[in-house]
């Protein structure tokens, strides 16, 4: 029953009376002091809550003090002191239940503890609690007189102090206290010894107390997660595993308590690699690429510096449009839709600047520009002042991998199953994703910027640095000037959402997650697809839910961003090849500024690129590739990927650690 004490009706009075009704709990309303002070005297209300917000009307807390003495088994709420103003129903439905579970039941408990004790008091039958420590708690006043003891004298007594009869089986004490640590109940024949010396026979019924501040602490209260209206799967599967283990045997209860521990990390994913003997390649990518540098602290700190966007350097000119480009340019984009496509080529001809000019032509066959309803001179500025702000200095990362993966994101938009799936400002979101995604990456990794205690890393707080600045400094350049920004004409609503797709399709290419993405995207989608019977309502319900068109973009551009094991041979080898020296240059570094070495193997003088490259394809690309190959059909890829891990196979059988043969 709950009594509000509003001095006037509006939306915060309105939203608790809503939740009231829902939560199907009787509620009374007060309008002034004397009307409070009436319900009081009723004393039938378990929770009254007094807004405090018009203190013109009465004084909230003098209401309180005068509530709380008289109704002292009563849960007394001062609003928003105790209950931030929240006029939405579902949070007040939500706070009165969270209240319900919680204070009020700890009250009604309370009450019901004194009666309880007095029960006990008045019983025939004698009585004995100890601590979970057998500190004795409580005897009642039939076991003091048939003990032989004075009232109190056996309190804080531990078991042990009190005289045992000899009568007992010697093994008895130990079959008791093993089954009471079991958490179940012993009933049997007990020889007690009173103060006087003499033994007495008692049948015995000796019962643990389980639950919060009982033997047994695993089944800890879930009051108020069960109390939330809106309920986490994970939630789901603790609560169902937590009621099994009520009436499960102790092996199964001991068993469940281990995957419970397991389902309360937060590491759900990733596999636990053995020592690090094993591979240390292995060992060190994974390290590497899916940690944020704090396995290997250090004290150095080493500043590296965030820098301004940079604005497009003046020297560089940019065709007008599509018809424009040099023909030289344009020749080596003839074949940009083809998996084979050679972005080294249009490196070359572009000095450096393939991804203004393959962002043209790809944007303008997915119509982009219609899309966003932008001209195509605005496109062709925030193309060039994103590719201005990659670091053409690293062998990497630069705008030649941005371009790359924005073709590789084009072509997998292209497959029927992919086109299935996602709607045309999935498309777009995809497009632009792939080119911001490693916008002014420095060319070091997340682990190195963490241990060098940078600003990025303490702006991101050591999580998905490098991802979240990609895609923050992305809307930054974009929206900062009008004569580049192609959002500037979109619907409010719309912007928000391509705002929000580009922004998760970015933070996906983080690999602390990678085990994550490519496992929900096998169980919502994959083993659904296959499990079904393949009609078409079902298999269209099963791509186009919201949930899943997620996991198909996030797998699309994190394949598209590390498919470089999957392209021709000799692209491949050259992917690799900078790739290597990028994490090198690193390692370099970390030598010279005194931080922890984050991949020991990439030393330039000892590293194996074959062995590199083969503990990348087994641990990150193959399951993943697999998975997207079984949704998007694509044999060439999964060839490619058969080709180039039998060529470092073979440089590693020949115990070569060079990117290719040694010439004869």
């Amino acid at each position: 029953h709950v009594l509000l004490v509003f001095a006037k009706e509006d939306s915060q009075s309105n939203g608790f009376c809503w939740a009231c009704e829902k939560a199907n709990f009787r509620c009374s309303v007060a309008r002034t002091p004397e009307s409070a002070l009436e319900c009081f005297m009723d004393k039938q209300h378990d929770l009254v809550i007094i807004d405090h917000r018009h203190s013109r009307h009465f004084d909230a807390e003098a209401l309180c003090r005068v509530g709380a003495g008289s109704m002292c088994d009563t849960v007394f709420i001062v609003c928003p002191q105790r209950f931030v103003e929240n006029s939405n129903m579902m949070a007040c439905y939500n706070e009165l239940l969270q209240l319900e579970h919680g204070e009020v039941r700890a009250q009604v408990k309370l009450r019901a503890g004194n009666a309880i004790f007095m029960a006990l008091d008045q019983s025939q039958e004698a009585i004995e609690i100890t601590s979970e420590d057998q500190v004795i708690q409580y005897v009642n006043p039939a076991y003091e007189s048939i003990m032989g003891y004075q009232p109190g004298e056996l309190l804080g007594k531990e078991i042990i102090e009190v005289p045992k009869s000899e009568k007992n089986k010697p093994d008895l004490l130990e079959t008791i206290n093993s089954c009471i640590r079991k958490g179940k109940e012993w009933q049997g024949i007990y020889y007690a010894k009173k103060k006087n010396g003499d033994s007495v026979q008692q049948n015995v019924k000796i019962t643990p107390v389980i639950g919060q501040g009982g033997s047994q602490r695993r089944h800890s209260s879930m009051a108020r997660i069960h109390s939330m209206t809106i309920e986490a799967p994970i939630t789901k599967v603790i609560n169902i595993i937590n009621a099994a283990q009520e009436s499960s045997p102790m092996p199964v209860a001991e068993a469940l308590d281990r995957v419970l521990e397991i389902l309360r990390t937060t590491e759900l994913y990733s596999p636990q690699l053995g020592t690090k003997d094993e591979d240390p390649h292995t060992n060190d990518l994974v390290g590497g690429l899916m940690t944020d540098g704090l396995r290997r602290l250090s004290g150095n700190e080493y500043i590296f510096s965030t820098k301004q966007p940079h604005h497009i350097p003046s020297h560089l000119t940019t065709p007008l449009s599509l018809n424009d480009i040099p023909p030289r340019i344009a020749q080596t984009m003839e074949n940009e839709d083809s998996w084979d496509f050679d972005i080294f080529n249009l490196e070359a001809a572009t000095m450096k600047r393939p991804l203004t000019f393959l962002g043209l032509k790809i944007f303008s066959r997915f119509g982009v520009c219609e899309f966003l309803n932008c001209p195509e001179a605005t496109l062709r500025s925030w193309l060039q002042v994103i590719e201005a702000n990659y670091h053409s200095t690293n062998s990497y990362h630069n705008s030649s991998h941005a371009a790359d993966v924005l073709h590789a994101t084009a072509y997998f938009l292209c497959k029927e199953r992919v086109k299935q799936s996602l709607d045309p400002i999935d498309e777009v979101a995809a497009l632009i994703a792939a080119t911001v995604h490693d916008v002014d990456h420095p060319g070091r990794t997340n682990s190195f910027l963490c241990n060098a205690g940078s600003e990025l890393a303490i702006l991101y707080n050591d999580t998905a640095v490098l991802e979240s600045h990609h895609a923050a400094l992305a809307f930054q350049i974009t929206t900062r000037d009008d004569k580049c920004n192609i959002f500037k004409n979109m619907e409010r609503n719309e912007y928000r959402t391509l705002r929000q797709a580009i922004i998760d399709m970015v933070l996906a290419t983080e690999m602390t997650k990678h085990f994550e993405h490519v496992n929900k995207f096998v169980n919502s989608i994959n083993k659904p697809l296959a499990a079904g019977n393949g009609d078409e309502e079902s298999v269209k319900s099963i791509l186009t839910s919201p949930e899943n068109r997620i996991l198909v973009k996030r797998m699309l551009i994190k394949c598209a961003d590390i498919s470089n094991p999957c392209r021709p041979q000799e692209l491949c080898i050259e992917w690799a090849g900078r790739i290597s020296e990028e994490y090198f240059a690193q390692t370099d570094e970390e030598k010279r500024q005194g931080l922890p070495v984050v991949m020991p193997v990439f030393d330039r003088n000892t590293c194996s690129i074959p062995k590199s490259q083969i503990s990348f394809i087994d641990y990150f690309i193959t399951d993943m590739f697999d998975a997207w190959d079984a949704f998007a059909d694509l044999p060439n890829l999964m060839q490619h990927l058969d080709n180039n891990f039998k060529y470092w196979k073979g440089l590693d059988e020949r115990k070569l650690h060079s990117l290719r043969p040694h010439p004869e």
